[in-house]
């Protein structure tokens, strides 16, 4: 039997989501834990790790592990944050899986939260209005007025474009396919029908990539308890079968084009090979998607595809609703919310447990959830499972 799956995601919480100023990120965290406690059968008194993950943007201060004494969490024997950008959600249930294992813990509270939209930011362009080192050149990227995420990730996606023969309106396939699932999402920030048509007069925000190819943010917080499988009451545990991470340097300019080489094949290899699965052998694959070509890269970088065959696998239809391989269910980021790894790994939790309602996929036996982080620096996955051992 496979170590891992000892080790079982049973409690999942959601804090309110919206776009509006609904509390600090602390509060909302706060709101979180307690959902997921209460969703595991636990009380409060029974967790004895916590483990919390914020935005990047945001300071320290925003969600402290000070979080313990909000909780009234006494006696923790595992407290940490983790900052791993947009892996710090995957990185969480696997640092708890390796705590528990290691038996530093028994019932572990991974949770992640942010609040960037303020009466001051309102929008998710203001919110999240840094500059994102590129090169690796300090103040490169400030001289030459690329700020924020989306002008580097137009570099590669024009890059992309020009590698594999893509277009715009493939990125708008991809978008679309994210909004037919977002339909049947309650939790979801869109639920009107996106036509293609729409999707090309959208405005560009950093050309090639429009507004509908960018993550729609809110304000909210996720969180997951993790603990031994055989120690558990949960109705619906979901075993964690595989984990992997790749991280690559980047030196200068040179080693930069991160459309042909990321970290996210060694995460891939290292969560397959953990799982003891193939690629093939995925059935519902839960991607981090800020941009839309992000998850046709990803769909190609795990194996979901050949390089540069994500189009293809988009117009075949197979990944939206009805398709043989779902692709982030819940809306993903683009038409789902935007609270970075925890999206897609809460729906790939809802998946594994057969909860996800009109767009449950009919098989879930083997689900991936992945992580992004940088401009493609970090990568981590997960390979979930309702059942204690894979066939």
């Amino acid at each position: 039997m496979n170590p891992l799956s000892s080790c079982a995601i049973t409690g999942l919480g959601f804090s309110e989501l919206s776009r509006r100023p609904i509390g600090t990120a602390r509060a909302l965290a706060v709101q979180a834990v307690c959902a997921a406690a209460a969703d595991a059968g636990l009380g409060l008194a029974q967790i004895d790790g916590l483990l919390i993950s914020r935005s990047s943007s945001a300071p320290y201060g925003d969600l402290p592990m000070a979080l313990r004494d909000d909780l009234g969490l006494d006696g923790l024997r595992l407290l940490n944050t983790l900052e791993g950008e947009g892996t710090s959600a995957i990185q969480l249930v696997q640092s708890a899986c390796l705590a528990v294992r290691a038996g530093m813990a028994t019932t572990v509270a991974c949770v992640f939260a942010d609040a960037p939209l303020k009466p001051a930011s309102p929008t998710g362009a203001s919110a999240f209005r840094r500059v994102m080192s590129l090169t690796g050149i300090a103040g490169w990227e400030s001289e030459y007025g690329l700020y924020a995420a989306a002008g580097p990730h137009a570099m590669a996606a024009r890059r992309y474009m020009h590698l594999y023969g893509a277009a715009e309106e493939d990125f708008g396939a991809y978008a679309i396919s994210c909004r037919e699932w977002a339909c049947l999402d309650e939790r979801a920030a869109f639920h009107d029908p996106l036509a293609l048509a729409d999707y090309l007069a959208a405005p560009y925000i950093a050309e090639p990539l429009r507004a509908f190819d960018c993550a729609y943010p809110v304000n909210g917080a996720v969180a997951l308890i993790v603990g031994r499988a055989d120690s558990m009451s949960s109705a619906h545990p979901v075993y964690v079968h595989g984990m992997g991470q790749g991280h690559l340097a980047r030196t200068g300019l040179n080693n930069t084009d991160r459309s042909t080489r990321t970290g996210a094949e060694l995460a891939a290899r290292e969560a397959y090979r953990t799982a003891g699965i193939r690629p093939a052998d995925v059935q519902v694959a839960q991607l981090y998607d800020a941009f839309s070509y992000l998850g046709m890269l990803a769909m190609e970088e795990y194996g979901l595809c050949e390089r540069g065959g994500a189009a293809d696998l988009l117009r075949s239809g197979r990944t939206r609703p009805g398709g043989d391989l779902p692709l982030n269910t819940g809306g993903g980021h683009l038409s789902g919310f935007y609270l970075q790894g925890m999206t897609p790994l809460s729906e790939a939790v809802l998946q594994a447990r057969g909860t996800a309602g009109k767009r449950q996929a009919a098989r879930h036996e083997v689900v991936l959830a992945t992580g992004v982080g940088g401009c493609l620096d970090y990568h981590a996955a997960l390979v979930l499972s309702p059942s204690k051992e894979l066939a």
